[in-house]
């Protein structure tokens, strides 16, 4: 029998109509589920833990900052970051900007190990594994170069003489690499380098003619500035990475010798150059000019491997990295070098600001020879008298490392407001504990004393060094009240006379809220 075309769409409406009828409960649910909405606060995008997965799935390139309200950096950035959203709204609408205030965003602030504010991170085709971090980009400029190098090519294709001379005279800094040909592993780094440095124009030749106008060998780095060639790196496959012609590039967007300041600073921390030299001088005294013409010819040795700074010892508002360095009047002129990696210090050991004496002095640091300077203040006639211990640069080790006593420390900061509401309570501790011969009460100033033995990254801070030579020390991470310190010292008694029984925590585990942040490079 033939059915009618009729029939059989009647029959495929009722079947659609019942099925419909029949969703569950759960899955009707399921249908009227909203997706979280994503608001917007001057074209970028208002991101949170609730809503972050739809912005990456919805979104091609995604770059987000994290940052915290109270965060003068992460104010300072947020016009910047606007601005750039604004202009790439109509010209790369797959490109979106976003924010995430990670104050009470705990769990996407793990997630992605957000340390320092402003912290600002790409996403790439919804992917939230791996994102790449978008360092030292201050400018909206900048940042729509950075995102365009990162979603397109990196560097302009030059042809012509004319062409180079446009990329050179665009601004005050400008690369060009001279290539015999374009497909090899130097250029890849070149291309990989212009990515990370989004201030400047980055053009690539492989043109006899170009090559020949610039008089340049082929497979060569230039930097311009100003129109003049600065800087020329040759390029060989395999010796060079991404890492070390960044560090040598961007120091050319500082000074030779760079005059530390507020407005210097930020500049300063965004070159990727671990080693800072640090002049102290005033700037204004009779021997200054010997002075900075020595310091400025041993500079030009150490392009790239080392920053040259100057901090003038009359600015007031210096006051917090002389007392970082430990630099007093009687002091300057005073050279130190600073690895900001380690935190390590070193002293020039000779008095005098000389060519020859810079020049040994970088050296020898490069070479690892250099002495690590660990200053200390003398010990206390009456370091043992109070309830409180008070221990230096000097007699820590032989102090805290002995086998017979349990040591609690504090470490602090005389500034500190949160370690002068406490150094009161850390007395009355000491006068609990003062008649127990195996427990001592101590504290230490970490800002006149340098300690090897610990690792410090913020004031206050409070170990507990367990007596016998086979106990590792505790952090402490426990609220501070007397009567917290002491429940947690009577636990770690308790623990000590428990043959055999490990600290479950493993030892250090921190609660960043208690704290105080330490004086970090940023900050300096």
């Amino acid at each position: 029998m033939k059915t009618h075309p009729f029939s059989l769409l009647l029959l495929l409406f009722l079947t659609g109509f019942l099925a419909a009828d029949s969703i569950s409960p759960n899955e009707a649910k399921l249908k009227k589920t909203k997706l979280p909405k994503i608001k917007k606060e001057n074209h970028v995008l208002l991101l949170k833990k609730s809503n972050f997965d739809r912005a990456l799935k919805e979104t091609k390139y995604l770059l987000v900052k994290f940052y915290v309200t109270l965060s003068q950096s992460s104010q300072n950035l947020s016009e910047e970051f606007a601005e750039a959203a604004r202009q790439l709204k109509k010209e790369a609408p797959r490109i979106q900007f976003g924010k995430i205030d990670v104050t009470h965003q705990h769990d996407l602030r793990k997630e992605f190990h957000i340390e320092a504010f402003p912290t600002v991170k790409f996403f790439v085709n919804g992917s939230r594994e791996d994102p790449i971090d978008c360092k030292g980009v201050r400018k909206a400029s900048a940042f729509i170069t950075w995102v365009k190098r990162r979603t397109g090519p990196s560097t302009v294709l030059i042809n012509s003489t004319d062409q180079a001379e446009a990329i050179i005279k665009a601004g005050d800094l400008a690369v060009i690499g001279f290539f015999r040909e374009l497909h090899n592993d130097s250029v890849e780094v070149f291309c990989e380098t212009a990515r990370d440095v989004p201030e400047m124009p980055f053009g690539m030749t492989a043109s006899e003619d170009v090559c020949a106008n610039y008089g340049v060998q082929r497979n060569s780095l230039v930097v311009f500035k100003e129109g003049k060639p600065v800087h020329n790196e040759v390029l060989e496959d395999g010796r060079q990475s991404k890492l070390g012609l960044t560090r040598i590039i961007k120091t050319f967007t500082l000074d030779l010798v760079t005059e530390y300041n507020i407005e210097t600073s930020v500049k300063i921390f965004d070159v990727p150059v671990e080693n800072h030299i640090l002049l102290f001088t005033p700037m204004n005294s009779e021997t200054f000019n010997e002075i900075y013409e020595n310091y400025q010819s041993a500079a030009a040795q150490f392009r790239g491997k080392m920053l040259f700074v100057l901090v003038d010892t009359n600015e007031a508002r210096n006051g917090r990295i002389f007392e970082y360095f430990r630099i007093r009047d009687i002091d300057v002129p005073a050279v130190r070098i600073l690895n900001l990696t380690s935190e390590a210090r070193y002293k020039m050991p000779a008095d005098e600001v000389t060519v020859e004496n810079l020049k040994e002095f970088c050296q020898s640091y490069l070479n690892g020879k250099a002495k690590q300077h660990l200053p200390s203040e003398e010990i206390p006639q009456d370091w043992d008298k109070m309830p409180v211990k008070v221990l230096v640069g000097k007699n820590f080790n032989s102090v805290i490392f002995n086998k017979t006593m349990t040591v609690f420390v504090m470490f602090y900061a005389p500034w500190s407001h949160e370690c002068k509401k406490l150094l009161p309570v850390w007395d009355k501790l000491g006068e609990q504990y003062e008649s127990h011969k195996d427990i001592m009460i101590a504290k230490i100033d970490v800002t006149a004393n340098d300690i090897l033995a610990v690792a410090l990254d913020r004031y206050p801070f409070f170990t507990l060094f367990p007596a016998g030579s086979h106990h590792q020390e505790v952090a402490y991470t426990g609220e501070y009240t007397l009567e917290a310190f002491s429940e947690f010292l009577e636990e770690q008694r308790k623990k000590k006379a428990e043959p055999g029984e490990e600290d479950p925590s493993g030892g250090i585990k921190e609660d960043f809220s208690q704290k105080e942040t330490v004086i970090t490079e940023k900050e300096l």
